[in-house]
């Protein structure tokens, strides 16, 4: 299992073009969606709406895969738009995630996650990536769920 590569990517300050380039850059097989609602509001990062988004990674030869159990829940996501608050600072430049919300989605998503039954899906060839919104991985959850991975079984984790 550990010559799987995950990567980690968010769509914040990418294009449409350059963000289906970088998946094929890095031979991506398998893209993992790990955000709780996967609609995005205007124009700008419309390309990664669910179903916009399937269709064209379905015609790129990508298989997408929907895991809402990696997801933050509204609780735990409340906890970090909180820490942002009192910080002053937006989900576009948090560096960072808040400890406590650290914390809960140790305790409540990833803690009661199969992650070997999960893993066990995939040939040791595979390229995944986990996929959410934040520019930065370390303000955001799929961070943790790539550190999980790589603790758990020593796969190899790029963010791109």
């Amino acid at each position: 299992m550990s010559k799987i590569l995950v990567y980690t990517i968010g769509v914040y300050g990418y294009t449409e073009e350059n963000f289906f380039e970088q998946l094929a850059k890095h031979n991506i097989n398998t893209f993992v969606d790990i955000r709780r609602r996967r609609g995005m509001r205007g124009k700008r990062y419309s390309f990664v709406n669910s179903s916009y988004l399937q269709l064209k990674l379905k015609k790129i030869g990508i298989e997408y895969l929907y895991i809402k159990e990696l997801s933050p829940t509204d609780e735990i996501r409340e906890t970090q738009k909180n820490a942002d608050q009192k910080l002053r600072t937006t989900k576009h430049t948090r560096a960072q995630l808040d400890s406590l919300f650290i914390s809960k989605y140790n305790t409540e998503c990833l803690e009661k996650f199969d992650f070997e039954n999960f893993l066990g899906k995939f040939n040791e060839d595979d390229n995944l990536v986990l996929f959410c919104v934040e520019e930065n991985p370390e303000a955001c959850h799929r961070s943790l769920v790539a550190k999980k991975m790589k603790d758990l079984y020593g796969i190899t984790v790029i963010h791109l």
